[in-house]
């Protein structure tokens, strides 16, 4: 429910409620804002031009119209007086942790900022500092902070002090251990309100505790301290959520027990800086200059930045745990990015479509791989995490404080526009940005000197949203003059005064249509503001937190024992964390110089090993560190496919789904613009019994992660027919033998030229699995099976087929495979056993390609 304006309280009401009793000789009385000297809900004047006009069409009392009139206006002010009477409402604002860094530095400022704003429009406030804290102490801090607050620079100091006192009034603390505890307080502002002889609006509870307390607390909400049935409950959570995707899953889990998804607010404070707040709504409101523009036919890339001057020292040992990948790129930066790369809402203002884009934002995020990240550690970390944790002499942490991350999205707006993640500490400047830099298709014949002021379409041109600090100092909106003049609301937004000698991303800051908000506003106190007010756009519902770890916890993994490069912190880092990127790789630009401090970067890294050849169950082997090996396959299947092209004038490649293959997908993609596509058919090796669109069919993987960014003819992609008739794999419907007779007719002798296939940890291969009664011998080509997994029906190349092939690759990776791969290492041709072992091509070759992993353990 979201709070509307309402009527002003009388005296008593006032001095009960959000709306403290006025002082002596405050000649205004009770009914004014906090910070005005106007009536409240006084009726507007009427200039004198409006006056006639009014009088000329109001009814004389015998018109035959006036009886009606008069009803419906009597029906009004009844009903404006009943509305008035039931927004008259008491919101209570707990925040636990009342004591703690982040309310002391943010929260408790942000509260005071909502009664300003708010106490004047006929709301009714109570605020409760809760901690751990006996009462005593936590009263004794309480005052202290609530001394400490500042009120806006309009202000008067007189003014300021007599609203801090009201606030105070309203301000009370209480230690919180028990349920019992929870009880009491339930209880105590049940009786306030009685007090007030208004009903009860809401409560609002702000979590600024540690992750590991939540269950606990809310659990005690839920049971002792809920509002009654016609009041709202709003639940306020900080970041971290989760550590990783399983974790964030359980976390979201258990508040899901005790909360209602309406009812939790997850907060990520720099969707309330105000520069990264405008992003939607500068794109709603240039919406026609923006509608050509922002796609991936102009767009060159985008950058999302937060650098910091600062290191980790005295939070080493969250860090640690964290990372700069976890504590900032995995939701800050990431929030920011689907900002910009959502599709805009036909309704920007609604919090359903905003959220419901943001989801979808969210899932065409391109997969992460160790190829898209650079990371870094400043060189006095490890020493700093040896002082405060305790670590022996010899401890060398890998935790990165430094990331640059390469994002693609896989849709048909951004298809092929790199967006670029950074953060890190002990950089060079402390500033924060997004930038949208366009493509520059002018060539100006003159020199630069005859440019025209900032007017040459030779210039760059870019959109940037400046977040704060850096040499501007202050977030703003800067858009090139090249481009056009953008609209920005002119009550909370103006123009920058010109700054001569300032330069921003290498031109002046005359090149830029530059704005800057009138009044500058801390993130939580706009945050608070908004969580009053029921917009959940601005937060982090439970769908797009799990589909921000699902793109995250990936790559995370695989960079977990991946050396940083070590850095010296500040201006002397030069161009060490410069990097650039190729397709999807990313990559410093210098290469590592000898070591600052001895520790794990002078050990080899994993690309410093050459792919080795071996002999796996009599046939080659080729294994390497997962990037190599996929550069090693996709290498192989390209030069196998230009060998058919030039022999036979087409290529049949077969290819398994599931998640192993993903990366090589991308990688064929992305890196071999002389693959011969318009040759080449494509088939499916199985397939799961779902239909085309649904994520668990192997062939949209197929299509998201490799169809759509190469050119295959439509007519040589050939789908497996699970789902004919509205009906799936039913045996009456003949797909398998569909699929079967179009092979024979386009396959010469049913040889695929290339089928690529992989190794599950019971010893499956393509949907054949052990004991399995059809497919591992026979006749038959295509044959429908039954799988352990979800989805369990499925259809498959049978092994008879599979050993036609003039080649079959076999790739197995990942530490779970290091089992079978050695167990299957040692045993002979048993396929009812282990399916796999019966991969033993007729004529052709048979090739093992395993990462150190799996091959090594």
């Amino acid at each position: 429910m979201k709070p509307e304006r309402a009527s002003g309280a009388g005296p008593r009401d006032a001095h009960l409620s959000g709306q403290p009793r006025p002082a002596e000789g405050d000649a205004r009385g009770p009914g004014l804002s906090p910070g005005s000297s106007a009536p409240l809900n006084a009726p507007p004047r009427r200039s004198p031009e409006q006056r006639p006009a009014l009088m000329a069409k109001t009814k004389h009392p015998g018109h035959p119209d006036f009886r009606k009139m008069l009803t419906v206006a009597m029906w009004v002010a009844l009903l404006g007086c009943l509305q008035a009477r039931e927004l008259q409402g008491h919101v209570s604002v707990i925040l636990l942790g009342a004591t703690g860094d982040l309310a002391k530095k943010y929260l408790w400022q942000g509260l005071f900022q909502l009664y300003l704003d708010e106490a004047g429009k006929g709301h009714h406030f109570s605020f409760h500092g809760a901690a751990l804290t006996t009462p005593e102490q936590g009263q004794e801090v309480l005052a202290k902070v609530l001394e400490s607050l500042s009120c806006p620079k309009d202000v008067a100091p007189d003014r300021c002090a007599e609203l801090k006192d009201q606030f105070q009034q309203l301000s009370q603390y209480h230690q919180l251990k028990t349920t019992e505890d929870y009880l009491a307080l339930s209880k105590d502002i049940e009786a306030l309100v009685q007090r007030e002889g208004l009903r009860e609006a809401g409560r609002i509870f702000y979590f600024s505790v540690p992750p590991f307390a939540y269950a606990d607390i809310a659990r005690s909400i839920n049971s002792s301290c809920r509002p009654g049935p016609d009041a709202w409950l709003r639940v306020v959570l900080e970041k971290p959520f989760g550590h990783d995707y399983l974790s964030a899953q359980q976390l979201a889990t258990e508040l899901g027990s005790f909360f209602q998804e309406e009812e939790m607010y997850r907060v990520d404070h720099y969707l309330g800086k105000q520069a990264v707040a405008q992003i939607l709504p500068f794109r709603d409101q240039n919406r026609e200059a923006l509608d050509g523009l922002w796609n991936r036919h102009h767009v060159e890339r985008v950058e999302v930045v937060l650098k910091e001057t600062v290191d980790a020292e005295g939070r080493t040992s969250f860090y640690e745990e964290y990372g700069v990948i976890r504590d900032v790129l995995q939701n800050h930066l990431t929030e920011i990015l689907t900002l910009v790369a959502m599709e805009l809402p036909h309704n920007a203002s609604s919090s359903a479509a905003v959220l419901q884009h943001k989801l979808q934002a969210f899932q065409a995020l391109r997969g992460l791989r160790r190829g898209s990240a650079v990371l870094g550690q400043y060189q006095a970390y490890s020493e700093q995490v040896r002082r405060e944790l305790r670590k022996p002499d010899s401890f060398q942490s890998l935790t990165p404080t430094f990331a640059g991350i390469l994002v693609h999205m896989d849709n048909l707006r951004w298809e092929g526009v790199p967006f670029i993640l950074m953060s890190g500490k002990a950089l060079d400047e402390r500033v924060g940005y997004v930038r949208v830099l366009f493509k520059n298709r002018a060539f100006c014949a003159q020199s630069e000197q005859q440019w025209v002021g900032a007017r040459s379409r030779c210039l760059p041109q870019q959109i940037v949203f400046y977040v704060g600090h850096g040499e501007l100092g202050s977030p703003a909106v800067l858009v090139s003059r090249t481009l056009f003049r953008p609209t920005l609301p002119s009550g909370s937004w103006k123009e920058l005064e010109g700054r001569p000698g300032l330069r921003l991303f290498g031109r002046p800051l005359s090149d830029f249509y530059a704005y800057s908000p009138v009044r500058e506003q801390d993130a939580y106190s706009i945050l608070i503001s908004r969580i009053f007010h029921g917009r959940k756009d601005s937060f982090i519902t439970t769908e797009n937190l799990l589909a921000s770890w699902v793109f995250w916890t990936p790559l995370l993994e695989g960079l977990a024992r991946e050396a940083p490069r070590l850095y010296p912190g500040g201006a002397e880092n030069g161009h060490l964390l410069d990097f650039e990127f190729s397709g999807s790789r990313l990559a410093f630009s210098v290469q590592q110089p000898e070591q600052l401090v001895p520790g794990p970067g002078s050990a080899p890294l994993p690309r410093d090993f050459q792919v080795l050849g071996a002999k796996y169950r009599d046939s080659p082997l080729v294994t390497a560190w997962p990037e190599e090996l996929i550069a090693k396959l996709a290498s192989d299947i390209e030069a196998a496919a230009a060998k058919a092209v030039r022999r036979f004038g087409q290529f049949h490649l077969a290819l398994s789904g599931g998640s192993s293959p993903v990366a090589l997908f991308q990688q064929l993609a992305t890196g071999h613009y002389a693959f011969p596509w318009a040759h080449t058919h494509l088939w499916l090796v199985d397939e799961r019994c779902v239909p085309p669109w649904d994520p668990e069919s192997n062939f949209q993987g197929l299509q998201t992660h490799l169809l759509q960014h190469v050119r295959v003819p439509h007519y040589n992609v050939h789908p497996m027919p699970v789902h004919l008739r509205r009906r799936l794999c039913a045996e009456e419907d003949r797909g398998a033998q569909a699929y079967a007779e179009e092979i024979s007719a386009l396959v010469t002798n049913g040889s695929f030229d290339l089928v690529l296939l992989g190794m599950g940890t019971d010893g499956h291969t393509a949907s054949l699995f052990p004991q399995s009664p059809t497919g591992l011998d026979g006749e038959q080509l295509v044959v429908l099976t039954e799988s352990p997994f979800r989805p369990h029906h499925r259809m498959s190349l049978s092994l008879p087929l599979i050993n036609r092939a003039r080649e079959v690759a076999v790739l197995v990776m990942g530490r779970p495979k290091r089992e079978i791969a050695t167990l299957v290492s040692r045993v002979g041709r048993q396929p009812k056993k282990w399916p796999i072992s019966g991969v033993r091509p007729d004529s052709g070759q048979l090739v093992w390609y395993m990462d150190y992993e799996a091959f090594l353990g």
